[in-house]
């Protein structure tokens, strides 16, 4: 078994309130569970109201694989986005 876990952390320079952060935030979690079925979720910076950190988490079988698909779920985060990708960890 092969996990792979990454935290993306992201700049929200239009957000003027945890509201604003929140509407991002679960707007992005959601579309990426819904095309991913991947675990995600926010896991840090939520008192702060420009950043966003998330985390995720791929299990696969075969170490290609979940590297694949954590490669492909960090694109697609990146691309849609509504703030911007400041660093990631993996």
């Amino acid at each position: 078994m092969y996990v792979i876990s990454a935290k993306l952390t992201f700049i929200i320079e239009h957000a003027s309130s945890l509201k604003d952060k929140r509407q991002v935030c679960r707007s992005l979690i959601e579309k990426t569970r819904n095309r991913f079925n991947v675990s995600i979720s926010e896991v840090a910076t939520q008192d702060i109201h420009q950043t966003l950190t998330i985390g995720l988490a791929v299990v696969s079988g075969d170490a290609d694989h979940a590297n694949n698909m954590a490669d492909e779920i960090i694109r697609y985060i990146e691309n849609n986005a509504d703030a911007d990708l400041i660093s990631i960890e993996i």
